[in-house]
């Protein structure tokens, strides 16, 4: 990433004590947990569009 853009999110309590047990298991923070995901995502997403 060249830039950070920093945001505020509001989650469910309950998704966020999921989503801190996974970074937890990974070794990485909620934060880099957040972006792990969504890259995985874009990735995925990405894919299902291409022809």
């Amino acid at each position: 990433m060249d830039e950070e853009k920093r945001i505020t999110l509001r989650l469910p309590a309950d998704l966020h004590a999921w989503l801190a047990a996974q970074a937890r298991s990974a070794r990485r923070s909620l934060n880099s947990e957040i972006v792990y995901r969504l890259e995985v995502e874009r990735a995925a997403v990405a894919d299902a569009e291409s022809p």
